[in-house]
């Protein structure tokens, strides 16, 4: 098995602490339980997307006041993550999962009845929370069993799992819209997160024996975030991969106001704009599998945020301009979108590589970022007007800045340089 060079250098030669990787059909069931687990977060952010303009509307709220919901759900998930991912590397993987996704089943239930937007924003909250249990225990199973290259080549594999989830997510809520309310959107969240809660009592083996965990008071796990932050290269990536996710969550956020108020899209036209978009991610996450064969993670991290910045660039300009209507605008974004395909997958990868013997804690961490830099740029969308320059100029900054961040990293790491 391929090693990671980039370690952290208190930590032995993980090849000795893992068990066999699993190969052929093994890994195939590994894929598929953890791409189910991965897809419960993008299933509860993207589903009710096709219903917020009819939200507003019914509980009276303002658009800024609905995409605080989903801003609620972005903190829930990085909160989430904080806690679980600790408690996944003191109790073992299985029990924080079990419990976590039993409490998004009841907050998906609670949405049902929300009478207003306030009641309704705090459950997404507590929504996000039990999702972040199956997001932060499949990545850490990821680097329980897997490193190097290997690790980021599973995190490909996990992503064209975890991409069905936006794609059928939007057009399962516009499905549901054709018969029913917003509120039934919820019903739908809840019936899936009663099977994957099966999916984890059934299906997902225990990853960390107790040999490995990490027990004791919460002292030593402040102990652990401090040596995480500590670790400057880990907290660049760490940026990297929240500012990536942070331009996703800035389309996410803004695409149902721009594509269905701007452009005229219905609700099943948007569903299939937003599943578009979500292939351009997926395909991009794949070609990285055969681009690891001749670059390095942080190569193509490097090259993907330097195409994302070019293509932002021309999608600011077509949005400001409104050349080309709608196509003009579509496929500048695209590219955006693919450009951030090739980050999310390696990025992490390269952040986990360095602390295998505090997986679940450095995937908390770099979850609670992510989600936690997402809820916070995400609004921003709405704060400069809900419409196609904003959503470009909020999407391209995050890129910059992420661009700007790992070109310093790398300036500093001449000496040392990153693979994966």
């Amino acid at each position: 098995m391929e090693q990671a060079t980039l370690h952290s250098p208190s930590t032995p030669d993980r090849s000795e602490q893992l068990a066999e990787s699993p190969t052929g059909a093994a890994r195939i069931r590994i894929i598929l339980v953890l791409g189910a687990l991965i897809a419960l977060g993008p299933l509860t952010i993207d589903m009710y997307l096709p219903a917020l303009p009819a939200l507003g509307s019914d509980l009276g709220a303002s658009e800024s006041a609905v995409q605080l919901t989903l801003t609620g759900t972005l903190v829930g998930l990085g909160l989430g993550q904080l806690v679980i991912g600790p408690l996944s590397d003191a109790f073992g993987r299985r029990r924080p999962l079990i419990a976590g996704t039993a409490v998004h089943i009841g907050a998906s239930l609670l949405c049902l009845v929300a009478p207003n937007v306030v009641v309704l924003g705090t459950l997404r909250t507590l929504q996000g929370v039990g999702a972040a249990a199956a997001m932060v225990v499949a990545m850490a199973v990821v680097r329980d069993l897997f490193v190097g290259k290997a690790a980021a080549t599973m995190m490909s594999r996990l992503m064209l799992v975890m991409g069905a989830a936006p794609i059928l997510a939007p057009s399962i809520g516009a499905a549901v819209l054709l018969t029913g309310s917003w509120r039934g959107v919820f019903a739908v969240l809840a019936a899936l997160g009663i099977v994957l809660l099966l999916v984890a009592v059934f299906l997902l083996k225990e990853t960390l024996p107790p040999e490995r965990r990490r027990t004791g008071a919460f002292r030593p796990v402040l102990a652990t975030y401090r040596m995480l932050l500590a670790d400057a290269q880990f907290v660049v990536l760490a940026l990297v991969a929240a500012l990536g996710m942070s331009a996703l969550f800035s389309y996410v956020s803004g695409s149902s106001f721009v594509l269905q108020d701007t452009f005229g899209l219905s609700q099943q036209q948007f569903g299939l704009v937003f599943a578009v978009g979500a292939v351009a991610l997926i395909g991009a996450s794949q070609v990285n599998v055969l681009l690891l064969n001749r670059f390095t993670a942080q190569q193509i991290v490097f090259g993907a945020l330097g195409a994302g910045l070019a293509f932002g660039a021309l999608l600011i300009v077509m949005a400001a301009s409104g050349a080309g209507g709608l196509v003009g605008f579509l496929l500048p974004l695209l590219l955006l979108l693919a450009a951030v395909g090739f980050v999310l997958p390696n990025a992490p990868a390269l952040a986990l590589s360095r602390h295998g013997e505090a997986a679940g804690t450095a995937a908390a961490l770099l979850g609670a970022a992510q989600f936690g830099l997402g809820a916070l740029i995400a609004p921003v969308v709405g704060v400069l007007g809900n419409d196609g320059p904003a959503m470009a100029l909020t999407m391209t900054g995050g890129v910059l800045v992420a661009w700007l961040a790992l070109a310093a990293s790398m300036r500093r790491q001449q000496r040392v340089p990153v693979t994966a």
